[in-house]
């Protein structure tokens, strides 16, 4: 997978769209909020609710996964997209991001087809997609 595949997975998500906060930095938003930083070889996703979990993608991966800069403590991860982390695993990573991101935002600013799950915060329902 390369950075334009990543960044056409991001876009497909309910709401989400590609943004340029910074010179040089691609991010994927949805509403106002970013859920994935595009770099040319890794992707920043909030990896978990807390640092404690998204640590869990430093012990499997020590060599492909680190902490976000600046952000990290608040479980932000940059996974290596071209590395030994499987694709379907920094998916399901941009899945998880996507997720916790618009479990935060307030209902009217949540993309209409995205419903929260019964699995509480962090979970999303998108059967209705």
């Amino acid at each position: 997978m390369d950075v334009e595949q990543l960044t056409a997975y991001c876009l497909k998500k309910p709401g989400a769209w590609a943004d340029q906060p910074w010179e040089d930095d691609q991010v994927a938003k949805v509403h106002d909020k970013i859920f994935a930083f595009l770099g040319p070889e890794s992707v920043g996703v909030k990896a978990g609710v807390d640092r404690e979990q998204a640590d869990e993608w430093l012990l499997r991966y020590p060599d492909d996964a680190s902490v976000l800069a600046y952000i990290g403590r608040s479980g932000w991860n940059s996974l290596r997209i071209d590395g030994g982390i499987p694709d379907d695993e920094i998916l399901s990573a941009v899945d998880t991001s996507y997720d916790l991101v618009v479990a935060k935002l307030p209902k009217k600013h949540r993309p209409a087809s995205v419903r929260l799950s019964e699995e509480g915060p962090g979970a999303i329902d998108d059967s209705s997609v």
